[in-house]
């Protein structure tokens, strides 16, 4: 009986000792390195290039949906923001001057977003381009809108341009991703913005305090980075940094997930989509049928239409449990991201399912960006095959920390 007590407590001591070292493991794992750096990449080339390509097109029609020509006027805006507390610069002032300057300024910062310059400083430009429009004008959005919302706000916690981007070539080049005069030439500016809002009471109390955080951590990186590269403040400035981006790519797979289950759920509790008139009738309105002819071809079709119905709920509700095996997962991913290239072409919805594709992105391997990555190289050299460089393709795991990519409470 002592023998097999003790041998039980050898067991249980083992196993512990094993549960230990796995924690330690995965401690070290999550604040040793940013993981995903290629997925964080296309997910700020998707979100920002999205928004980006939206601008441009509604160029012509901005006064109309976010400026003084738009049915909701700057004072009913107004009257709605002072209850909601929502943030937009726009409320600032009301002159046509400003409007032109703010919307200026988030198709620069999208489009900077997409090539990854200075993105520690520009994610935060790009929040507030997209805070500052959608909060303007609350009814002119769709579901593709608020996802480009949240994703602009989860974007700062990710080291988002450790790959695919300009900060990523600069470190290669010059060591640092905030080496060179550009980086506090901007934040200046961001200060000098910053402080005539706190002065003049622009900002609410949070958002002062957000931006303030930002502005700090900013220059302390900047510090860091400069004076003591290789000292202790730098090593912890990274493992913060490590820890906010892992956690902020675990809220976008658990936001993305949210929305899908959502969505799948709330399409089984009803019976639009069990007898198929939710796909059927929108097939039949003219702001939903971009090619009449396309349109009219499948609604014609009954079992294509039960097919597609009960195919799409059958994705979303599925997705969620289906990320513990990667085959399952990679197959659902492939067909959500095929629906939504057909809600694209079918319903004339582009930006919502641009929106949505750059979302499941996250999901998309390693393997498979790499060798996407490797095929854009290819195409960029003229055809000829590009031989594997461990600077510019550090592999789905880098250990070093080529940009510190993010303006966020800790930097990234």
């Amino acid at each position: 009986m002592v023998d097999g007590v003790r041998r039980e407590r050898r067991t249980s001591g083992a196993g512990a000792t094993a549960a230990r070292a796995s924690a330690g493991r995965a401690l070290a794992k999550v604040s040793g390195q940013a993981l995903g750096p290629y997925q964080s990449a296309v997910v700020r080339i998707g979100f920002a290039g999205t928004w980006l390509f939206f601008l441009l097109r509604e160029f012509p029609h901005r006064h109309e949906l976010y400026g003084p020509d738009g049915p909701w006027s700057w004072e009913l805006a107004r009257r709605l923001i002072d209850s909601n507390h929502a943030f937009t610069v726009l409320m600032w002032s009301d002159s046509a001057l400003w409007f032109e300057t703010v919307y200026a300024v988030a198709v620069l910062s999208a489009a900077l977003m997409v090539l990854g310059w200075r993105t520690r400083a520009t994610s935060v430009v790009f929040m507030v381009g997209v805070l500052s429009l959608q909060n303007r004008s609350v009814f002119m959005g769709d579901g593709g809108d608020n996802v480009i919302h949240l994703m602009a706000i989860y974007l700062l916690l990710t080291r988002c341009a450790r790959v695919w981007s300009l900060d990523a070539r600069r470190a290669r080049r010059l060591g640092s991703a905030s080496a060179g005069r550009a980086g506090p030439a901007l934040w200046g500016v961001l200060g000098a913005v910053l402080a005539y809002g706190a002065a003049t009471g622009r900002f609410s109390t949070g958002w002062l305090m957000v931006f303030g955080a930002l502005w700090v951590v900013a220059a302390l990186w900047w510090t860091v980075d400069r004076y003591e590269p290789g000292g202790e403040g730098r090593a912890v400035l990274d493992v913060l940094a490590n820890l906010l981006h892992n956690a902020g790519m675990l809220v976008i797979v658990a936001e993305v997930c949210l929305i899908y289950a959502t969505a799948g759920w709330y399409k089984i509790q009803g019976s639009r989509w069990q007898d198929g008139t939710a796909l059927y009738y929108p097939l039949g309105l003219d702001y939903f049928s971009p090619w009449p002819g396309l349109s009219a071809l499948l609604a014609s079709s009954g079992t294509l239409v039960m097919l597609l119905s009960y195919g799409t709920v059958a994705v979303q509700v599925a997705f969620p449990f289906t990320l513990f095996n990667r085959r399952i997962k990679n197959v659902l991913l492939a067909l959500m991201m095929l629906e939504h290239a057909g809600i694209a072409v079918l319903l004339g919805l582009p930006f919502f399912s641009l929106a949505m594709i750059a979302a499941d992105s996250v999901f998309l391997p390693t393997a498979f960006l790499l060798w996407l990555g490797a095929r854009g190289a290819a195409l960029r050299g003229g055809g000829r095959r590009v031989a594997p460089d461990p600077e510019r393709d550090p592999g789905p795991e880098p250990q070093a920390d080529p940009e510190p990519a993010l303006p966020s409470p800790v930097p990234r």
